[in-house]
């Protein structure tokens, strides 16, 4: 994608410039999109990461009624992505601008001619601020959800009260991962692997869910395959006095003894539980000479996860590396936290000593390493990572097919 355009038809898309690479900094584009006369402008967002930030002051895209002086339908940031925007008339205009500081990977949406005042089956989420409401997948309770849909909705309550969350029915496709139908819960007004709740499918609707603040963020994706009946689900206020709770993410299996932090240990079972921190490393960890030992074979069974993928975003956080990597094929997925839009999937990865082993943005790896307790992967020096090529595929599914 180019920056800003004219463009003009039934429908099409828009992107920020080179998406879905990180976009430049200091950048202002404009796009002007008309549609036949007697119909409206429909806009839905597929996609957003922009630098977040609560009043969007940084980066973000802006959304107007026509072409010059209309009114503004919004500015968006973060990677909230709103519900479909409607113009009250056959042009819009769309605007984003970034600074000289944070980049993300930008956005990509969709326009299209509507008629007026029509309401179609894709349009579905928006931000919700009522005291109690409900939410539901398109189509409800008249058929199937369509496919190649996402949803957003966005609850805000008073700053003093926190929101509750219950779900009366759900029938989302079934998947041991949720990977291609879900339903994800993120604590707070943006999609964070760190902030999420959960993430539902199958037919069994999640435990009742209790905000820690007051904001909460539900994000429905439909992948362009198997539909099923969908959801309905019901939300109210409350004051913040009781401790809070939340309903265990479906894709983390329950643990197998309890944990203790005290010396109140049960010997039969004993298992200490890590204590959530930052992950720093150690100066003698990272001072070490970098050099890859072993090969694929020796690593593959030791490793918790086992990915092919492009390095898309990577971010030095102190003495680490944050990665995000657009994946090619999963190998070994243990409990790695994989967001999926559409066809396409990603994780996170931290690479612990931000040298070593060295990766790139743009370029393509096998990556062998850890998992966090929140499913984000850990490389260490000591892990594996090599340049992926096709032909190392062949050797990567011999090691898929065999028992560790």
């Amino acid at each position: 994608f180019t920056c800003g355009g004219i463009l003009s038809g039934e429908s099409g898309f828009i992107g920020s410039e080179g998406f879905p690479g990180v976009y430049p900094p200091n950048s202002k584009c404009t796009w002007k999109i008309t549609v036949p006369e007697g119909k409206v402008v429909v806009l839905s967002f597929r996609y957003i990461d922009l630098e977040s930030d609560n009043l969007c002051r940084y980066d973000f895209v802006d959304v107007y009624n026509g072409h010059a002086n209309g009114q503004r339908l919004g500015r968006f940031c973060g990677t909230f992505k709103p519900g479909a925007l409607v113009a009250n008339g056959n042009k819009m205009l769309v605007q984003m601008i970034s600074d000289a500081n944070t980049a993300g990977n930008g956005f990509i949406a969709m326009f299209s001619a509507a008629e007026p005042h029509e309401r179609g089956d894709q349009y579905c989420g928006g931000r919700l601020d009522k005291p109690s409401g409900s939410f539901k997948t398109p189509n409800w309770p008249d058929r199937d959800y369509p496919a190649g849909v996402t949803c957003s909705w966005h609850i805000v309550a008073p700053k003093n009260q926190v929101i509750e969350l219950k779900f009366e029915k759900f029938d989302v496709e079934r998947d041991n991962y949720c990977r291609y139908d879900f339903v994800a819960v993120f604590n707070g007004g943006e999609i964070n692997d760190a902030k999420r709740i959960g993430k539902y499918c199958g037919d069994s609707p999640p435990a009742p869910i209790i905000s820690e603040r007051n904001e909460l963020l539900i994000q429905f994706l439909s992948d362009l395959s198997l539909t099923a009946d969908g959801f309905i689900g019901h939300y109210k206020f409350r004051a913040k006095k009781l401790p809070t709770t939340t309903a265990p993410a479906t894709t983390t299996p329950p643990a197998t003894a309890k944990c203790f932090n005290t010396l109140n240990i049960n010997f039969t079972h004993l298992r200490f539980c890590p204590i959530k921190k930052a992950l720093k490393p150690t100066v003698a960890l990272c001072q070490q000479k970098c050099r890859r030992n072993g090969t694929l074979e020796s690593h593959y069974c030791s490793s918790n996860f086992v990915i092919t993928g492009t390095v898309i975003t990577a971010v030095p956080r102190g003495g680490s590396l944050h990665a995000t990597i657009s994946i090619i094929n999963v190998y070994k997925e243990g409990n790695l936290a994989i967001q999926q839009a559409g066809k396409n999937m990603s994780a996170k990865i931290i690479v612990v000593c931000k040298q070593c082993p060295l990766i790139r943005r743009g370029l393509n790896y096998i990556i062998m390493g850890q998992l966090e307790e929140d499913g984000r992967g850990k490389v260490l020096p000591n892990n594996f990572i090599m340049s992926f090529k096709t032909k190392n595929q062949k050797i990567l599914n011999t090691l898929k097919n065999k028992r560790c």
